[in-house]
């Protein structure tokens, strides 16, 4: 790659940046079997000029394109790389500020030590079922510290930002949550909703490139890797010092094979708590219609040189059945609903009013049940949750030790004792309270 004096806008309004040539870099990308191949670091430093504008729309198209075709982009290495530059180039946060507020605010409780914790899927699995994960985000708030990464729709009627925006009587101002405020959000809320754009501005420069192409690109996949919370405190050397503030987190995947690499790239990232999801229907959700691939991050009890403990992957099915529900066709769970309707249905379950056995309720119960899982809060033998918590902890454990139907037991609490409800009220109050 050479560098060239063009205009590119700078950061905060500075001078433009000198454009980027990576014309050498792609002429080694295709065609295949170039003698000297394109290393994941070298990938992950090209896509890093896209966020300051410093490679031609040309070039970055060319680059999307190559990667796809050559399936470089579902490669866990490069999906690890491309998401560690995303998040350097990401909007900063006072991590040293979060993480006095998430140790303040954070429940403990079993193996869930009170930190931040996200579920989100790639989505394109062109099932467009009801908003399972934004919605099951909100019910584990109840217990667990949650920041949800969002955006609005890319290939269905309803992506999480534009079924938030829907909500009544009043709607969070999800672009208010930025690195400013998310500390204050979080010493009011356990529910906290990061709209990538506000987090990742340098994606601005993106979009436009990939709205051109008719093919996903690498940044469908990058995004659910590229939480903003997922920093880690540095001491004055640059080292590492502390672990990520983002603690568990569960990721929803629209094709098999990508199960294994997206677990592979949480392994490189250094995640602990993980769960890699893959409805047997390609679905990027735990599936209510049946068997669901799961790959499971679990801390190792070995340690590395470094002294981090390198997470464990394992491998199992997960069914409804092991959640103690039924199965429901996909048919059943609101399919092509535009974000108004699903805002009603999410105010619905939010409001305990939804009939016991309706599919759209056990879809949300056994999702949300499974982040209670992965976040390690199931493992606790005792329940104190609060107002209608009989204390019967279930613990049967099904598929991957996990304590499934625990983990329901908690999301139908979160419903009937009004929790999910408040930490949501919460956080519409506390956004429409920042300033703009």
């Amino acid at each position: 790659m050479s560098t060239q004096q063009a205009s590119a806008s700078g950061p905060g309004g500075a001078e433009p940046l000198p454009k980027v040539d990576i014309k050498p870099l792609l002429s080694r990308l295709w065609p295949l079997g170039h003698p000297d191949p394109v290393s994941a670091d070298e990938i992950a430093q090209a896509i890093s000029y896209f966020f300051t504008n410093q490679v031609s729309d040309v070039q970055a198209g060319s680059l999307l394109m190559c990667l796809h075709f050559t399936g470089l982009d579902r490669q866990a290495e490069v999906l690890q790389k491309t998401a560690a530059a995303m998040l350097k180039s990401a909007a900063k946060i006072d991590s040293e500020s979060l993480r006095a507020v998430v140790q303040q605010r954070g429940r403990k409780e079993g193996d869930y030590h009170g930190g931040l914790c996200d579920i989100v899927g790639t989505g394109g699995d062109s099932h467009n079922t009801f908003n399972i994960s934004t919605t099951a985000s909100i019910l584990a708030s109840s217990l667990l510290l949650l920041s949800k990464h969002g955006n609005k729709a890319s290939t269905s009627k309803s992506g999480s930002a534009d079924l938030l925006a829907c909500m009544i009587p009043r709607s969070p101002q999800i672009s208010r949550v930025r690195p400013d405020t998310i500390s204050s959000l979080y010493s009011k809320s356990n529910y906290g909703f990061l709209f990538a754009p506000v987090f990742h501005p340098g994606m601005r420069h993106v979009a436009p490139i990939r709205r051109q192409l008719p093919w996903r690109t690498i940044f469908n996949l990058v995004g659910p890797l590229a939480n903003p919370v997922d920093i880690i405190a540095q001491d004055g050397q640059g080292s590492s010092s502390q672990s990520s503030l983002l603690e568990a987190r569960m990721i929803g995947v629209a094709r098999k094979d990508l199960g294994p690499v997206f677990a592979t790239a949480l392994q490189l990232a250094g995640a602990q708590k993980a769960m890699v999801v893959c409805g047997d229907e390609e679905l990027d959700e735990i599936s209510c219609a049946g068997s669901t691939l799961c790959w499971k991050l679990s801390p190792s009890s070995q340690q590395q040189q470094s002294g981090q403990a390198s997470a464990v992957v394992e491998h199992f099915l997960l069914h409804p059945s092991d959640f103690g529900l039924p199965t429901h066709p996909l048919s059943t769970v609101s399919p092509g609903k535009e974000p108004t309707e699903n805002a009603a249905i999410l105010a619905k379950i939010l409001n305990d009013q939804m009939q016991e056995d309706d599919p759209i309720l056990h879809f949300v119960l056994i999702n949300t049940a499974a982040l209670f899982v992965v976040s390690g809060i199931c493992e606790a033998d005792t329940s104190d949750m609060g107002h209608g918590d009989d204390g019967k902890v279930v613990k049967e454990r099904g598929p991957g030790g996990g304590r499934w139907k625990e983990g329901v037991r908690r999301a139908r609490w979160a419903i009937t004792s009004g929790e999910a409800a408040r930490q949501w009220a919460a956080f519409v109050d506390v956004t429409n309270g920042f300033e703009e």
